[in-house]
């Protein structure tokens, strides 16, 4: 990266700084990603890059839509699959089947 960082594409403020793998504006608050969205990197609750396959833990208890299931907090989900849409990550969750999550509720296990 280069020495001077780009300005905020909200405010166009130019007292931006690092924070990890973001970028922040000090003044309006807005943070946006170092690389762009042009990439459109599903990241976990950390800020994990996620990729088919990979092994993930559910970080809250979270409610099924239509049951009076719970997935709970520390279920660990095998073989994601990454889709386009609001509910990003498909897969198949122990005790209760297929079913889609949001990636902000995940985190990204270590192989």
């Amino acid at each position: 990266m280069s020495d001077t960082l780009p300005p905020c594409p909200d405010c166009a403020s130019s007292f931006t700084y690092e924070m990890d793998a973001l970028l922040v504006c000090p003044e309006c608050g807005h943070e946006w990603s170092v690389w762009g969205e042009a990439e459109n990197v599903i990241r976990d609750s950390v800020g994990n890059p996620l990729a088919d396959g990979d092994t993930v833990t559910v970080i809250k208890d979270l409610k099924v839509k239509g049951s009076s299931l719970v997935v709970k907090v520390g279920t660990k989900v095998r073989g994601i699959r990454l889709v386009a849409g609001d509910h990003d990550i498909d897969c198949k969750i122990p005790g209760i089947g297929p079913m889609g999550l949001k990636s902000e509720f995940v985190k990204k296990v270590s192989d």
